[in-house]
């Protein structure tokens, strides 16, 4: 059973209708009675970086997220913003991540790149990324691949043994990251096709 957080955040009906196209059970949760018999947990996001955390830390979830991540090591998917939020903090907001991987998020800066390249933010639509290493989520991957994007920010990793998909946007950029239980994806699988359901199946194997 695939645990999909519902913080007030989320695009949680697309994922969750991938996960029944995939035949795979899954549940909106909102308790931490749901969230402590979780065997996999996905933390859906969308919007800005204060209002994201602000819900997750409103919702009384934390202390029971943190044990089951943490501690319990369950596997967890953040997806977009609650990718981010995997992160200690952002430049879009003040208020701290859960800093489960140490690292910020950036927003894009062209400010350096030639004008006729006419780069616009947010970056929106398919792009190319590719596989920095492989591991059992992407093990159905390959090598490179097409998912689709919306964000205006992304991360940066300290420790580059976390960085698990780059893609180019102006620049080269973390798209994916990854620490021992725990996974962050920029791009929307639940938007990303074939890409995106090889990615989800693997996840719901772990």
């Amino acid at each position: 059973m695939i645990s999909i957080i519902d913080y007030g955040v989320g695009n949680l009906g697309s994922v969750k209708n991938m996960l029944k196209y995939l035949g795979i059970e899954s549940k909106i949760i909102t308790t931490t009675e749901e969230l402590s018999s979780a065997d996999k947990i996905i933390l859906p996001g969308v919007g800005s970086w204060d209002n994201g955390v602000a819900k997750l830390k409103d919702s009384g979830l934390l202390s029971v997220l943190n044990q089951r991540v943490l501690t319990d090591k369950v596997p967890v998917l953040g997806i977009c913003l609650g990718m981010q939020i995997l992160l200690d903090c952002s430049e879009e907001g003040e208020l701290p991540g859960l800093g489960w991987i140490p690292g910020k998020v950036k927003k894009f800066d062209f400010s350096q790149t030639l004008k006729e390249n006419n780069l616009r933010i947010p970056h929106m639509g398919w792009n190319v990324t590719h596989n920095v290493k492989k591991t059992q989520l992407t093990q159905l991957i390959d090598v490179e691949t097409r998912y689709y994007f919306v964000h205006s920010y992304y991360a940066e990793v300290i420790n580059k043994e976390h960085e698990l998909m780059t893609c180019h946007y102006g620049y080269e950029f973390t798209c994916a990251i990854h620490k021992e239980n725990i996974w962050g994806v920029q791009f929307h699988p639940e938007k990303s096709h074939k890409f995106g359901m090889a990615l989800i199946k693997s996840f719901s194997e772990l």
